[in-house]
């Protein structure tokens, strides 16, 4: 067993000490002791004891410097922790991260025909969505249930920059908080996926030196990527909308979701829907941007 500190060790200590905070003896089916704790959730002994593993052994995960840990054990921890898929899929990427010398991440682009379908999908909301949360491509409709994405700057063309800088998407979602943790949520995810991607170190540091919400956030190491849903709205122009989402994988490239919006047939969202489409127009041609 190799005693050498793993450069990403900090990074996977910090989720492993996430994930017990959050789990009591009890649900783990231990009997707790009945001195008080002195911290959250498991010891790293009980963790071990679960898992199978050493004491010893396990500290040196949480430090990082237990290199070459078996499929094994990882998930016995993460049976031990009782990790979600999407918390055991992000502890076997940093535990195992791929050994290869960083390289840029290139521009993603949006085909021709993402673009011919957003555009005939003139009665609900929808957009592409690539790395970082960045918003690569809308149609009407989402330009008018959120915020006129094509006007921003490139760089301000993300949905994480949207929710947590601009004041308008704090009263546009009834449980602004949920949204926004699940957004937090998705980019450790993404960054899980991608440790090199300097546009998220730039896009997570200008969050968290602007947001206190997201500072916080990000340090509690939750991960989660949702693809289906719904979200309640408060538009400041046709009111309170209930929409279901669904965010469709896009082929050809990983990192790209289609999402769309729809509204319960015969519903009152689903007048405001056809509100917000008459109010919004029939806007001059909008030039294409191809991503970032």
């Amino acid at each position: 067993m190799d005693d050498q500190a793993d450069p990403r060790g900090g990074e996977l200590g910090e989720f492993l000490r996430s994930r017990r905070a959050k789990i009591s003896p009890e649900r783990a089916g231990l009997t707790p002791a009945p001195t008080a704790r002195r911290v959250p959730g498991l010891r790293r002994e009980e963790v071990a004891q679960l898992a199978g593993v050493s004491v010893d052994y396990y500290v040196r995960l949480e430090r990082g410097r237990a290199v070459n840990v078996s499929e094994s054990v990882l998930d016995a921890i993460a049976r031990a922790l009782q990790l979600t898929g999407d918390e055991r899929g992000h502890l076997f990427r940093i535990a195992k991260p791929v050994r290869s010398r960083p390289r840029p991440v290139p521009a993603q682009r949006v085909r021709p025909g993402l673009y011919r379908i957003l555009d005939t999908l003139t009665e609900v909301p929808a957009l592409v969505v690539g790395r970082r949360t960045d918003v690569l491509a809308t149609n009407r409709l989402a330009r008018a249930l959120y915020t006129d994405f094509d006007a921003l700057p490139q760089r301000e063309r993300n949905m994480a920059r949207f929710i947590f800088l601009h004041d308008e998407a704090r009263t546009l979602y009834e449980d602004w908080e949920g949204v926004a943790r699940t957004t937090v949520a998705a980019l450790h995810l993404y960054a899980g996926e991608h440790p090199h991607d300097a546009r998220l170190t730039e896009l997570v540091g200008e969050l968290s030196l602007r947001d206190r919400d997201f500072r916080t956030w990000w340090a509690a190491h939750d991960v989660e990527r949702r693809t289906f849903g719904r979200k309640l709205f408060h538009h400041p122009v046709v009111g309170d909308l209930t929409l279901d989402y669904e965010a469709l994988a896009v082929t050809g490239d990983a990192d790209q979701v289609l999402g769309i919006y729809t509204a319960e047939p015969g519903s009152s969202s689903e007048q405001a829907l056809a509100l917000l489409a008459s109010w919004s127009g029939d806007p001059a041609p909008r030039p294409r941007f191809t991503g970032s």
